[in-house]
């Protein structure tokens, strides 16, 4: 409780907050506390204020999605393939339970090194109004792929709960990151990376590593939902936990298509601020070090420089302006670092206002879990456990879609 009213002390005080940058090694400030100057979120490169959606569109967005691309993701070397294809994988299938239809199809493509497919498994309710509401999930890992994705519904589980989706007139697909690039360390010659890349001695500091292959994939997958005609291509969600989190911001950072993006337990590289003093919480020395694949190469190069990182994840969380998104975290997931995914969240508000919308301003960090900010364009909520996805984020969620007309 003391840790969260000193929480609530920090946030409000964030705006003004404007010290040199010091090397995190160096860090002496408080838990909680923000080390050095927040970047600024409506000034651009040359120093202009941004005062209109013009500006923020024309320059502001471009230039910090540049930043991120640069030092943190990665560029792409590819969009959407000349080849891409779309094979559908039997009739839909009515379920069991009488209220919902399964439908399966391939996504193709090749480049110069290779060919690949990836699997799309969908579920839409039988009698729902058309075209449908589509919430799309990450499937992250092998063991998430049998435990939460079981398409004959047989198994079901709270991270993906199809059923509670369903109910709510929704439909809602999945794809597996690893169809599009494997989730280990492989020098970047496998999947996307291998076929679009095949020459590794080419690469660069700069070049895609695997969360902007994951954040490609979806991309892909958007373009196989522009093709059925009972979902609503202008109301596409998508949705991750933990790793697939951050890959779900990226998405919906570069792909304007995702009208609503979700982050759910994100932690570092996600919506974490890593500005902010939180010593249980994961860090840029700790991720790359365990799973540095995810991220490109000048990424590896601020260990321990958080503060002198050129961008910050408020950053990353307000290119999505002016479409949806939410960020969910768990009071027992310190090493997501929930009071600095809400400082994210929040910090990024100012781009909503913009537009004339409403982000999480007045908003302060719960001093208990279950609590949830729904009532503007930026959502927050903090469930109660440790790092995990379930039924109560996934009410939120639902809950969020509909208060804005889905």
């Amino acid at each position: 409780m003391l840790l969260r009213n000193w929480m609530l002390m920090v946030l409000l005080a964030v705006p003004a907050l404007r010290a040199e940058s010091v090397r995190t090694s160096d860090w002496k400030e408080k838990e909680g506390e923000i080390h050095g100057a927040v970047p600024e979120l409506l000034v651009c490169a040359d120093g202009r204020k941004v005062e209109s959606t013009e500006t923020w569109e024309k320059v502001r967005r471009p230039e910090l999605l540049d930043l991120f691309r640069k030092y943190c993701f990665g560029y792409n070397p590819v969009g959407r393939p000349a080849d891409l294809r779309f094979e559908r994988d039997g009739e839909d299938t009515p379920m069991p339970d009488g209220k919902m239809l399964r439908r399966k199809a391939r996504i193709r493509f090749s480049g110069p090194g290779g060919e690949a497919s990836a699997r799309v498994l969908a579920f839409l309710p039988q009698n729902a109004k058309r075209p449908l509401p589509t919430f799309v999930m990450l499937i992250n890992r092998s063991g998430e792929r049998k435990q939460w994705a079981d398409e004959t519904r047989a198994v079901k589980h709270a991270a993906w709960p199809v059923e509670q989706i369903i109910e709510r007139g929704y439909a809602t697909v999945c794809y597996f990151v690893q169809d599009f690039d494997p989730d280990f360390g492989d020098g970047f010659t496998n999947g996307v990376h291998g076929i679009f890349q095949p020459d590794v001695k080419k690469r660069t500091k700069a070049d895609w590593a695997g969360l902007a292959a994951w954040a490609w994939g979806a991309s892909r997958v958007m373009d196989w939902i522009e093709t059925q005609p009972d979902l609503d291509r202008t109301k596409v969600a998508v949705i991750g936990w933990s790793r697939g989190g951050k890959t779900a911001l990226w998405a919906g950072a570069n792909d304007t298509r995702f009208a609503y993006a979700i982050s759910n337990d994100s932690g570092c590289g996600g919506a974490k601020l890593n500005r902010m003093k939180l010593a249980k919480s994961e860090h840029i020395s700790q991720i790359v070090k365990n799973i540095g694949y995810w991220f490109c190469g000048n990424y590896h190069d601020f260990v321990e420089r958080e503060a002198e990182l050129p961008f910050d994840q408020h950053q990353l969380v307000a290119l999505i302006a002016p479409r949806l998104v939410y960020v969910g975290s768990s009071d027992k997931d310190a090493w997501a670092g929930p009071p600095a995914e809400f400082a994210s969240a929040k910090l990024a508000s100012p781009i909503w206002n913009l537009y004339g919308k409403k982000g999480l301003e007045g908003k302060e960090f719960p001093a208990e879990p279950f609590t949830a900010y729904l009532d503007g364009d930026v959502g927050y909520h903090l469930n109660k456990g440790p790092h995990q996805l379930n039924a109560y984020d996934w009410k939120n969620y639902l809950d969020f879609a509909a208060a804005h007309g889905w």
